[in-house]
């Protein structure tokens, strides 16, 4: 433990190079209730992933829970699980926690990884390790199968009660083993960490890692990734597609303030990279204008996320394929993938070879997955990776499952007998009163290409038309003001301004003309403030909780319609 290094990326060392979770020889593995259960709450740490690892040598149950999990979830997810130990991370989730403890008896001990007055810390386990407790290890790694439950991972969902996904060893290691050969991954690369270990993505790609001998460094905060990737230098990192828009708003912010000959020649290689293909022969005039953007432009961008970059993961939500196209064509490939946490989590991915990517898909199906399409277009899938079940909900399992197919609930097609592309969610797709059908996420996913466009969320279940709620990009709204010589005092009254109001018309008006009639958004409304995680808009992973934004902006929605 010693041997961890503690600064403005704290770095797990390797002595891991086995493969991760330690499966041992099929045996017939304890029923999930007779496992003791684990709960974890913290941010990325060196401490947290131990946790992890010690838990699976120890034949235990993980149950990792986001740090920004509200009160009634986190009570509800520690007494459904029944976990007896919790660990935290510092004084602040620990007080959250405290306050709660009457409302959670399971709970027998809370140890932190800071060093907390009154409070056990993580160090006090092995300290109080027994001799005969330490013989008994071998024998208890021993008897963990592929058929072991390994963790619980409660979905967030964007509605109802959270459900316990149950992942097995052998689950997890078989989607290691899938995703292995398409990263490009070596002993000699480093990954930087941020994307939350609670989420099955982050945490079975670390075990990617660790079995190809990859260094991981752990970011300080998400307010902290561009100095911690020039520290780092990493060649790989998992992202979502949101911090990819964020990324990319900074270095347009950068662009709008450069001047003269710089400016001109910034937007010519934007141009030249949102014309790159990856799958098309490029004539040589093209290639050579790359070349020319990237000693030019895209070296800097290179140069800013550390220099050594050789793929960048994303998923959790589509990708615009705009951004796809301009960090690949600036020598940042970004490999776009598709999973749940029901299959541990990938199914498909992009991979690094360009005969194995295509842009406004989720890639191939990795090797050891089966997917087939229903007559309504939803996804099946079947394999070793798959859930075996939500933990104490049978009747959500009996539901999830049909004929040995697990299904997704998300639509997608199949282009060229080989990359899976996904059209929306199954759930989300809703009938105007005119009884045509809408997908919301193609239309959303286009429209926040707008550089004024933060989030947008399209309604209109059994209206008489499409309508939007509308997000603004605050900080390019405020740029854009100042140069139209408007005032903007705060965001309310900047968004009732006229000329405002007219600008975000034009721009519905003119991703309208990529949708058909039924498509387009008829109506919006602007939202004053951003939807978060915090505010109980957002996912964990940053989708939209579309049952609560409905809710919440009730009023909203019934103007678009009196």
């Amino acid at each position: 433990m010693e041997n961890l290094r503690h600064g403005r990326c704290s770095h797990a060392h390797r002595p891991l190079r086995r493969r991760v979770p330690a499966i041992g020889r099929r045996r017939k593995a304890p029923g999930p209730e007779d496992q003791h259960k684990i709960a974890i709450i913290s941010a990325n740490r060196p401490e947290w992933i131990l946790t992890d690892l010690a838990c699976q040598q120890a034949g235990a149950v993980l149950v990792p829970i986001y740090p920004t999990i509200s009160a009634a979830e986190l009570v509800f997810i520690l007494n459904d699980s029944g976990a007896k130990l919790l660990f935290v991370d510092d004084a602040e989730m620990y007080d959250k926690v405290k306050i709660l403890r009457d409302q959670i008896p399971h709970i027998t001990d809370i140890f932190s990884f800071d060093r907390i007055p009154g409070v056990r810390h993580w160090m006090d386990v092995p300290a109080a390790a027994t001799p005969e407790s330490e013989a008994r290890l071998p024998e208890v790694r021993n008897a963990v199968s592929p058929d072991t439950l390994a963790t619980i991972i409660y979905t967030s969902g964007t509605t109802g009660t959270p459900k316990g996904v149950m992942l097995t060893h052998g689950n997890i290691m078989s989607n290691v083993e899938g995703c292995l050969p398409i990263l490009p991954v070596d002993e000699h690369a480093r990954a930087l960490s941020f994307l939350p270990l609670n989420h099955i993505f982050e945490r079975m790609v670390t075990y990617v890692y660790f079995t190809a001998g990859v260094s991981v460094y752990y970011a300080e905060s998400l307010e902290t990734i561009a100095d911690n990737l020039r520290e780092v230098q990493p060649g790989i990192f998992t992202t979502v597609p949101r911090v990819l828009e964020k990324l990319f708003e900074k270095i347009m912010s950068k662009g709008h303030a450069l001047t003269g000959f710089q400016r001109t020649i910034f937007f010519w290689a934007l141009r030249v990279g949102q014309q790159f293909e990856i799958n098309k022969r490029q004539t040589p005039w093209y290639k050579l204008e790359l070349a020319l953007a990237n000693r030019l432009v895209f070296r800097k961008w290179r140069e800013a996320l550390g220099g050594n970059i050789r793929c960048i993961v994303t998923g959790a939500a589509a990708c615009q394929i705009r951004l796809l196209k301009l960090f690949t064509a600036a020598g940042l490939p970004v490999l776009e993938g598709y999973g749940l946490t029901e299959t541990s989590p990938v199914i498909s991915v992009n991979g690094k070879l360009p005969k194995d990517r295509m842009f406004g898909t989720v890639g191939p199906v990795i090797s050891n997955v089966e997917v087939k399409l229903a007559d309504d277009g939803e996804i099946l899938v079947k394999g070793p990776s798959v859930t075996t079940g939500y933990y104490k909900r049978p009747d959500l399992t009996a539901e999830a499952f049909h004929d040995g197919w697990f299904h997704t609930g998300d639509i997608g097609v199949m282009l060229l007998q080989k990359f899976l592309k996904i059209t929306d969610r199954k759930k989300e797709l809703f009938k105007t009163s005119g009884g045509k059908f809408v997908a919301p996420q193609p239309i959303e996913n286009k429209f926040r290409e707008s550089p004024f466009i933060e989030q947008i969320m399209v309604v209109g279940a059994d209206r008489k038309f499409t309508g939007a709620l509308i997000v603004p990009n605050f900080e390019n709204l405020r740029a854009w003001t100042k140069g139209q010589g408007l005032e903007f005092p705060s965001n309310e009254a900047a968004l009732k301004d006229p000329k405002v109001k007219s600008m975000y018309r034009d721009a519905v008006n003119r991703y309208n003309q990529y949708f058909n009639h039924i498509e387009q958004i008829k109506k919006f409304e602007l939202m004053p403030r951003e939807w978060t995680i915090d505010g109980g808009e957002m996912t964990p992973t940053l989708k939209l909780k579309r049952r609560v934004i409905q809710e919440k902006y009730r009023d909203s929605i019934e103007r678009l319609y009196a």
